[in-house]
């Protein structure tokens, strides 16, 4: 089973899971890099999942539906036209043709009723998480709250260690270089930023990342530790009073660097 990143619009990346002759999508913001994606491999798309209402993530259904009648699995939280599957918590996605099964775990933060796919049958593991858990970094906190995306963040950083994160935006090295501020002694988390660098001067996506990664440089996964905290006191003029603390200061922190 393959698993490619397609670039679309400045920084998206829309997810395409195929076997060699079947194939589903996640968050299809725009039709045009699915439709070639699927020419030049030969593919026949058998599904889509959506994580969140986001144009960027939703605004090619239409033209891909109207090619492609298929199941469209998104958020039970969400109205979202073309969806025609509405999961949550614990929901299960079972495709035969690619053969993969998902766990669907809701994530709201970023939306209101954002959810993830876990796939509970692959080696290794992947998560869908749309725009809850970037690299280095996570979404902006648009309809949700910080003890929502901490919840939200617990459930992914539990997952195992080799999932691929599957995220839909190449954020990595902004979100590197506020790592850098909100964690300064970080060796694993420098050794990843050179790499990504190159990756990026070769024209390479940095995606996916593993939840191991994450939760090594990934100060969002971190917030309990003595140097991030440290870090959000510096910069605040006030020291947390626990990691729910810390989380909200650090996003108010990214939101304005």
């Amino acid at each position: 089973m393959d698993i490619i990143p397609l670039p679309a619009f400045r920084d998206n990346y829309i997810w395409l899971l195929h076997d060699g002759h079947h194939a589903l999508v996640v968050d299809p913001g725009d039709a045009t890099p699915v439709e070639e994606a699927l020419a030049r491999l030969g593919l026949n798309l058998k599904a889509i999942l959506v994580t969140h209402w986001h144009a960027d993530h939703v605004g090619g259904l239409a033209r891909l539906l109207a090619r492609w009648p298929v199941p469209v699995f998104g958020p039970a939280g969400e109205t979202i036209e073309g969806v025609s599957k509405h999961l949550r918590e614990g929901d299960e996605v079972r495709l035969a043709e690619p053969a993969v099964t998902f766990r669907v775990m809701d994530v709201p933060a970023h939306t209101a009723g954002h959810i993830a796919f876990v796939g509970i049958d692959l080696e290794p593991g992947v998560v869908f998480c749309g725009d809850t858990l970037f690299s280095a970094g996570c979404g902006r906190l648009f309809e949700g709250t910080p003890a929502q995306l901490a919840s939200a963040l617990a459930k992914l950083a539990a997952l195992p260690a080799d999932t691929r994160v599957c995220c839909t935006h190449e954020y990595t090295l902004s979100n590197l270089a506020f790592a850098r501020a909100a964690e300064p002694d970080n060796p694993e988390r420098d050794a990843y930023a050179l790499d990504c660098a190159a990756r990026r001067e070769r024209g390479e996506p940095t995606l996916p990342s593993t939840i191991g990664r994450e939760r090594a440089i990934n100060p969002f996964l971190r917030t309990d530790r003595p140097g991030v905290i440290d870090a959000v006191a510096a910069h605040s003029g006030e020291r947390p009073t626990d990691a729910l603390a810390c989380l909200a200061a650090l996003r108010a922190w990214k939101d304005r660097f």
